[in-house]
C-alpha cells in the first residue's frame, strides 16, 4: 500500500498556484502591452487568428513557467 505524503502534496500545491499566478501576470503585462484590449477584441470582434496567437503564447508562456517551477 502506498502511503500518501503530505509533505510532497503541499509542495505540489505551492508550485502549481506560483505558476498559476505568474501566468496571470504575465498575461496582465502581455495585455497591458498591446495598443487594445485583448479579450474585447477576441470577444466582441470575433478575431480568430488573435484568439489562436494568444493561445499559442499562452501555452509557451505556461511551458516556460512550468519548467522554471519544476
Amino acid at each position: 500500500m502506498v502511503e500518501f505524503n503530505t509533505g510532497a502534496f503541499i509542495n505540489a500545491l505551492v508550485f502549481a498556484l506560483t505558476g498559476i499566478v505568474l501566468f496571470c501576470l504575465s498575461f496582465a503585462i502581455l495585455d497591458k502591452l498591446t495598443p487594445y484590449d485583448l479579450w474585447k477584441e477576441i470577444v466582441e470582434g470575433k478575431n480568430t487568428a488573435l484568439a489562436i496567437l494568444i493561445g499559442c503564447m499562452s501555452l509557451g508562456m505556461c511551458v516556460i513557467i512550468a519548467a522554471a517551477v519544476h
